[in-house]
């Protein structure tokens, strides 16, 4: 059974949740922005796989510290360290780092900051430069998507019903499964900290990503990666086009990538064999 729990890591305090034995190797996953981006069934298959799997709240979500996310007073650098000092905490040996979504850009500078910490790497739908303008040759937001998801009128944060109504309607208008989306923002809402709007949003809808200080840049150094490393991506996701996945995987000396054909910015149930069994063997051997 999964249990949850809160450690003490580089100064702060974050929610975890451990699944599988707790002497198996350590696939440490970061949220994007809270655990609960990362799909229980995919993390019940790791630990079956023979992992202990933990996935755990950024910063400002979850059961994690939250202080003020509309004014953050800590970089992206803070929460690759983070990770660093989450894996030490919980294993002496070189943990599985996972990353999706913004989390992805997490799980990329802890590698290549604290390449000790680290045995292996997942990037899920992610890409390789800050919330922001877009490098020229990597492909942007798909604008049409975003107008229409933007024009969504915020709900009333204080009301679960409407919160998971609003997005079940963001996650078709993005491609994903609304029914999904619905109970998994009622989950997210239920373990939010706080009832400010802009502490749900942080919870939401990871807002507290745009205002941090990303600097400087990290793509350049992707070459300096030397773990086994697995990019995953969704071919239909608009929000980071898969232009984004297949350049990482170019950029990492070895990188195997996996697109799932039918997936948008979530990981769909039907692909979740597919997506444990890779990150299982990042490696690529069987």
């Amino acid at each position: 059974m999964p249990r949850t729990a809160t450690v003490e890591a580089n100064g702060v305090t974050l929610g975890v949740e451990h699944l599988g034995d707790e002497a198996a190797p350590l696939l440490l996953c970061a949220g994007g922005t809270t655990m609960l981006s990362w799909p229980d069934a995919l993390c019940e298959a790791l630990a079956r796989g023979g992992r202990h799997v933990v996935r755990y709240d950024l910063r400002d979500s979850g059961a994690s510290t939250t202080r003020d996310p509309e004014a953050p007073a800590y970089t992206l650098r803070d929460l690759a360290a983070d990770a660093a000092a989450l894996a030490r905490v919980l294993d002496d040996r070189p943990a599985h780092l996972a990353g999706i979504g913004v989390g992805g850009m997490v799980a990329q500078v802890a590698v290549l900051d604290h390449p000790e910490a680290f045995a292996a790497l997942t990037l899920v739908g992610t890409r390789a430069v800050a919330p922001g303008p877009v490098d020229d040759d990597l492909p942007d937001h798909d604008a049409a998507t975003m107008g229409r998801a933007f024009a969504l009128p915020m709900p009333d944060w204080a009301d679960r019903e409407a919160v998971a109504e609003h997005a079940a309607r963001g996650a078709e208008i993005l491609g994903d499964d609304p029914d999904a989306a619905r109970t998994l923002a009622g989950r997210v809402w239920d373990r939010t900290p706080a009832t400010s709007p802009a502490v749900h949003l942080a919870n939401q809808l990871g807002t507290v990503f745009a205002r941090l200080d990303c600097a400087p840049r990290w793509r350049a150094r992707l070459a300096e990666i030397a773990v086994p490393a697995l990019v995953v991506h969704g071919r239909r996701d608009p929000f980071f086009p898969v232009g984004n996945g297949e350049a990482l995987a170019r950029e990492i000396p070895g990188a195997r990538l996996l697109v799932l054909e039918d997936a948008s910015t979530a990981i769909p149930e039907g692909d979740v064999g597919r997506v444990a069994a890779a990150m299982l063997d990042p490696r690529g051997a069987s």
